[in-house]
């Protein structure tokens, strides 16, 4: 069998496994390589080119970069100024919508939307409007936004990476912009107005991503909170949890009122979600007493990199049942501090007098060692050590990001260099620790670009390339320049509902260049219109951004349908409008 037959049907046989993902796209990827390898159509060091690549640096740093960006909480904080800012709650959802897209388009979408989230939910909430309502819009801004620079999503990244095996000079940092801003625009404007139609009304489900702590809270020297009363504080406005009770001296004033005025020495019981809480103790003045305690007697000896936040529940059985964690004795015990508790019952109690029940979650702070020695009776459920956010590093961690995006775009240095220079800082600096650097990188898109960029080499060399294209050439040059951008872009927007973006996009490329080659048009119209497609998936929920909203919007497979549906239209005749005229099908 002669070697183009051979990788046609590699080709296929990859096609249907990244489509049904019967086994995860980065082993297929992995199990393709290997193929090619043993087969003989590639060697070992154009096999391998890949994962040293620029694309794959690139790519890894800045996923570490956007994670360093949300281990600062800058764009949480964005989001809190926001709220602060607007008082009507339409328009403060709509300004939000609009933010998600801007923020979206110099950082990971699918993390944008998780921090927006419970924020979004929460502007919902008081609002009255169910969160069906603004959460899918949430997701598909952030997918908007990802189409106006090269770093806006992994797909338009893996694309430019790829350009230069086919012969064409990599994307622009913001070449995309010409038809990505209009898109998004436009976008919104179909969220604004068209999208409510077709919107179900349901209430969100939040109750495992929000799950509400009680936590005590002593307000120190210094501290905004000073002076102020509950309502001028905005604790609930802006950061999301309710004063459930303050101890003052020996007196404890349960449920109190909006003019209560807060004093330095002062304990609140604040109720919240586990990040509101965190976000409350690292920026506003306030600690917590037992994690004080804790430092103390370990004699400070506790560094940064080596505590850990997870969350416990309490088993049958336990020695803290029916006690106070003072009464058990909690930090001698377990060399752990408590910072809150949840428990399924609303409580108006302080946190020092709750008594431990059966099926309480703790949220426990600690070194490594002492967290993993915690027990049979205390059953960790989940590590958050990663959602802890400290505003102090924030402006830092915007600078490194910002200069290395400013002296990427402007061509000052390359882009892989400015990126990886902004990684090597922001560890020096310790604004993220090496194991948290690894451990934001997505490794499966990593592998999936590696080893697809090494298939294009054998798609090219094997002469497969030509065979393909000279047939799809035959069947689509009845169809004109423009009928073509259509049909490839159309096919592309199919192939992305069922696969990973990047996968659609990396199978496209050289059948689209091929094809433009072959009928004597420049191919870049069709790498931009490939690009925009296979980065806008709206009509399925299989993208994560939307998957992160599916089960809080209580949405079903169909939602999704209704209102991708006239997105990806909007996106199509937008495409269709601007690619020829900034990109003309001929030199």
């Amino acid at each position: 069998m002669d070697p183009v037959t051979i990788l046609l049907i590699l080709f296929v046989a990859a096609l249907v496994l990244f489509a049904t993902e019967w086994l995860p796209v980065d082993v297929t990827a992995l199990a393709l390589l290997s193929a090619l390898l043993l087969l003989g159509l590639l060697k070992p060091k154009e096999a391998f080119a890949g994962f040293g690549s620029d694309t794959v640096l690139t790519l890894a740093s800045l996923f570490i970069l956007t994670r360093v960006l949300l281990r600062a909480g800058v764009i949480e904080w964005i989001g809190q100024a926001l709220a602060r800012r607007v008082k009507n709650a339409t328009m403060l959802l709509r300004a939000m919508l609009v933010t998600v897209a801007g923020v979206s388009a110099f950082t990971s979408n699918t993390a944008t939307t998780a921090v927006f989230l419970p924020v979004v939910a929460g502007v919902s909430r008081r609002a009255g409007i169910p969160a069906s309502r603004v959460l899918m819009p949430l997701a598909f801004a952030s997918i908007l936004g990802g189409t106006i620079t090269v770093i806006g999503t992994s797909t338009n990244l893996v694309v430019s990476g790829a350009l230069p095996t086919t012969g064409q000079k990599p994307l622009g940092f913001f070449e995309l912009a010409w038809v990505g801003i209009p898109t998004a625009l436009i976008g919104m404007l179909y969220l604004f107005f068209i999208a409510p139609r077709f919107l179900p009304a349901r209430d969100a489900q939040l109750e495992e991503t929000l799950r509400p702590y009680l936590a005590d809270l002593t307000v120190e020297a210094g501290s905004p909170l000073i002076g102020q009363t509950l309502r001028e504080s905005n604790l609930g406005r802006d950061f999301g949890v309710t004063v459930v009770a303050v101890r003052r001296a020996e007196e404890t004033t349960y449920a109190p009122a909006a003019d209560f005025r807060i004093q330095e020495g002062d304990t609140l019981a604040v109720e919240g979600a586990t990040d509101r809480i965190l976000n409350v103790k690292n920026n506003l003045g306030v600690v917590s007493r037992s994690e004080q305690k804790l430092h103390a007697e370990s004699g400070g000896g506790l560094r940064p990199e080596s505590v850990r936040l997870v969350e416990a529940v309490v088993m049958p059985a336990s020695p803290l049942i029916g006690r106070t964690l003072r009464e058990a004795r909690f930090r001698e015990r377990y060399g752990c501090s408590v910072l809150a508790l949840h428990r399924r019952s609303r409580t108006t109690e302080r946190l020092g007098r709750l008594r431990v029940q059966v099926g309480d979650v703790l949220l426990i702070q600690g070194a490594t060692g002492r967290i993993d020695s915690l027990g049979d009776h205390l059953a960790v459920l989940g590590d958050l050590t990663e959602r802890q956010t400290d505003l102090k590093k924030a402006p830092l961690a915007l600078l490194l990001f910002l200069g290395a995006v400013v002296l990427g775009g402007l061509g000052m240095v390359p882009l892989s260099v400015a990126v990886v220079v902004a990684v090597a800082l922001s560890l020096a600096l310790r604004l993220i620790t090496p194991a948290e650097a690894y451990g934001s990188v997505e490794w499966p898109v990593i592998v999936l670009v590696a080893c697809m960029l090494a298939f294009g080499t054998a798609f090219e060399d094997t002469g497969a390339a030509k065979v393909l294209t000279g047939a799809m050439s035959g069947v689509l040059e009845p169809l004109g320049p423009l009928g073509l951008l259509a049909a490839l872009f159309l096919v592309t927007v199919a192939l992305t509902q069922p696969m990973s973006n990047q996968a659609a996009a990396l199978v496209m490329l050289p059948l689209a260049i091929g094809t433009a080659k072959t009928l004597g048009y420049d191919p870049r119209p069709f790498v931009i219109g490939i690009t925009i497609a296979a980065s806008n998936s709206f009509i399925t929920p299989l993208e994560p951004s939307c998957m992160l909203v599916y089960g809080p919007g209580r949405y079903t497979f169909l939602d999704f349908v209704k209102v991708g549906t006239g997105l990806t239209v909007v996106t199509f005749i937008v495409s269709m409008l601007i690619i020829p005229v900034i990109w003309p099908f001929h030199h």
